[in-house]
This record gives structure tokens, sequence and C-alpha cells, in this order.
């Protein structure tokens, strides 16, 4: 059931989030209306001259609260799933190698500008 809930809250975030976009880019910008004096065809709109621009902009403060709302959701459905709240890095395994008994000194490298083969030992 709450794999269900999570696909349909994640179907109508992701159309939402679409339909922001698309309504973002059909409104004109505030220069744009300067254009519309000179007769560029804006008053002919099907809206009427100021309809188009209250519907758009109501229609992407509706979707972009439905968008918040839905990331909340998803949020709150994505934490409600693991029941015990454990870290990341708990599960992660960190080995770490145990030295040797018999280490001995690194071996300088070959090369005569090294300087470790001054290093009295």
């Amino acid at each position: 059931m709450g794999g269900l809930v999570f696909s349909i809250v994640l179907t109508v975030h992701v159309l939402a989030g679409l339909g922001v976009i698309g309504l973002v880019l059909m409104q004109h910008g505030k220069g744009a209306d300067m254009g519309a004096a000179f007769g560029s065809g804006a008053s002919g709109s099907l809206f009427g001259s100021s309809g188009s621009a209250n519907f758009l902009s109501r229609t992407t403060g509706v979707l972009a609260g439905v968008f918040f709302v839905t990331s909340l959701s998803l949020s709150y459905l994505s934490g409600a799933k693991s029941p015990a709240a454990t870290s990341v890095m708990e599960g992660a395994a960190v080995q770490v190698p145990a030295p040797a008994a018999n280490s001995a000194a690194p071996a300088a490298p070959a090369g005569d500008a090294s300087k470790a083969k001054d290093i009295p030992r």
C-alpha cells in the first residue's frame, strides 16, 4: 500500500513539475506588454487582452503549490519506508590491514638522487 501511494504522489509530482515548466514558458515577460501597444497581436489572444496573464499566473501558482506539497509528501514517505533510522556508514565494513610482525625498514628507491641511503639504520 505504501509503495502505491508513493508511486501516485511521485507521478503527480512529475506532472506538476512539467506543468509549471510549461506554464512559465508560455507566459510573457513584463517587457512584452510594450509590443502589444504597437499592434503585435497580443490583444487578440484567446483569453482577451489581460485574461491570459491572470489565468496563466494563477494556474502556475496552483501547480507550484501542488509541487511543493508533493515534495514534502515524497520526503515524508521516503523517510517512512525505513523504520530503523540507520546511518549509511553503518553498513560499510572497514578493513584495516594488520601490520606485519617482522616489518623491515622501507627500502630506499633506486637512483643516485635519493637521500635515503645516507640515513643510518
